[in-house]
């Protein structure tokens, strides 16, 4: 079946689907911030409980990013749906590899602490860069 395009229902979702990006990019910064935490402590005389907890800070992290990752692709392509708006795209392809390379392997814990302030800083610049799409969405749907 072929539908009529609706401009308006196309930039609603896509706004939706942003906002749902943007909010599990945010627990996923959440979490990171907390394992980032942990990690510290376990660096400076933590002990096995602080260690049991930075490990599970990074399991939720990485849930976390999982889930930004989804729906980051599912922001994308509700973007792909509009025809007629230029310049709107979500390069989430940085983040992937990201996600792919942060939960491999941890050696050391200043290593852990070294890649999850990297993970935060990207996270934040994917927030950064949905907020600006959805700024840019807002102000052609009214």
């Amino acid at each position: 079946m072929n539908e009529v395009y609706n401009r308006s229902r196309e930039v609603r979702e896509a706004i939706q689907a942003g906002e749902r990006a943007r909010a599990s990019l945010q627990e996923a910064d959440r979490q990171l911030a907390s394992a980032g935490s942990w990690g510290l402590i376990d660096i400076f005389g933590g002990n096995t409980v602080s260690g049991l907890m930075k490990h599970m800070k990074v399991n939720n992290a990485s849930r976390c990013v999982e889930e930004a990752r989804r729906d980051l692709d599912a922001f994308r392509n509700e973007l792909g749906d509009l025809r007629d708006i230029d310049g709107l795209n979500v390069d989430i392809d940085g983040f992937l590899t990201f996600a792919d390379f942060f939960f491999d392997g941890f050696v050391a814990d200043l290593f852990v602490q070294s890649k999850i302030s990297r993970g935060r800083q990207q996270v934040q610049e994917a927030i950064r860069r949905v907020d600006d799409i959805l700024r840019q969405l807002r102000s052609v749907q009214f």
